[in-house]
């Protein structure tokens, strides 16, 4: 029931703040943020979204719970193993306060849905862990004029900015192009420490709180840099790039023709095969090459393969045979990246394969 009493009583803590009173938390009620992903980052930070008040949270993600996700996405719980994470999350934050409207939307952000989400709202909080979906929201975000709050992790290391406020600075000034296909390894691949997606998270609720109460000083211009293991940070200034304003598109219809997974270096190819595929090709005479670091685990027990780590593998070609070759790895990024070196050395353009998703997704190995 929203009686003064409750909002009183459950908001006394951050109202009593100085500089922040009655009038903080009315602004906070009256706030609307989208979150894009409902993974590490989006996690904690949609928790304390939730918990300060603000008014209305939109949340997308397409994506199912799995049990990689539980140690870093805290909202989730083994129950929830194989059920859609917006529908959960959106369950779960409902019932930590029925002061907030919640809307999930359980779909894939794209060119065709990404304007008229963010039409509904005020602030973007970008919880992605993709280059496509990184360069679609900062796009829309300049095309919409929405402020962006960004956080990214990768192994020990996070990075936190706020984009897009009153004509500042935007994701394609501190980066203007997508790094080349394996230069940047994901989560899947290199690893993350499960805490530090729940402070570089937290630290996006707290600048979008920021934002919308007006209080502090917010990130705009800035990228914050935080270390897990050396508890180390800094922050830098960024400056506008003039490339950036080429890139982004300048109208509607420009942003709706644009293919950010193509831009990314990302897309399905005639060389990836799915798990169906590769079970079917594994009861025949096939090699399989495992472009993983050695130490990479889930170790492989259930099929025969080489490893050759991606560094080396070029330097290794001349012994890999085999009428049918099947490359493999954590996502199914370089082992793409490794069947499409090989082809173009080897010349042959059949029976040259790169599982899709990689081992992560190959279901014998969950």
């Amino acid at each position: 029931m929203q009686n003064k009493e409750n909002i009183f009583a459950r908001y006394h803590r951050q109202m009593i703040l100085n500089g922040f009173g009655k009038e903080g938390q009315e602004k906070l009620k009256l706030g609307r943020v989208l979150v894009v992903g409902a993974g590490g980052l989006g996690c904690p930070a949609l928790l304390y979204l939730v918990a300060a008040g603000v008014g209305s949270i939109g949340i997308v993600d397409h994506d199912m719970v799995s049990l990689s996700n539980l140690h870093r996405q805290v909202l989730y719980s083994e129950n929830d193993i194989g059920h859609p994470k917006v529908s959960i999350a959106a369950k779960k934050l409902q019932m930590m306060n029925e002061m907030v409207s919640i809307i999930p939307y359980e779909t894939k952000l794209t060119v065709s849905n990404c304007l008229e989400f963010f039409s509904n709202y005020d602030i973007i909080l970008d919880g992605s862990d993709n280059f496509p979906t990184r360069y679609l929201i900062n796009d829309a975000c300049v095309l919409t004029g929405k402020p962006l709050v960004y956080g990214a992790v990768s192994q020990y290391d996070g990075q936190v900015a706020v984009f897009n406020v009153n004509g500042g600075v935007n994701y394609r000034d501190l980066f203007p192009t997508p790094p080349k296909d394996g230069e940047v390894l994901n989560c899947a691949e290199s690893g993350v420490l499960g805490v530090l997606p729940g402070i570089i998270g937290s630290m996006q609720a707290n600048e979008t709180i920021k934002l919308i109460t007006g209080i502090g000083e917010s990130l705009v211009n800035r990228l914050y840099t935080f270390n897990a293991l050396t508890m180390q940070s800094y922050d830098i200034q960024i400056s506008a790039n003039p490339l950036s304003a080429l890139l982004i598109p300048p109208d509607v219809e420009s942003f709706n023709q644009k293919d950010y997974e193509w831009e990314c270096g990302i897309a399905t190819t005639d060389l990836e095969i799915d798990q169906k595929q590769f079970d079917k090709l594994l009861s025949e005479n096939i090699t399989v090459i495992d472009v993983r670091n050695l130490d990479e685990t889930p170790f492989i027990t259930s099929f025969d393969h080489h490893k050759i780590p991606l560094p080396v593998l070029q330097e290794s070609f001349d012994e890999i045979s085999g009428e049918t070759i099947v490359f493999i790895c954590q996502s199914g990024k370089r082992s793409l990246h490794a069947a499409q070196m090989f082809r173009e050395w080897s010349g042959s353009e059949k029976n040259i394969f790169s599982l899709k998703g990689g081992i992560l997704n190959y279901e014998p190995l969950i």
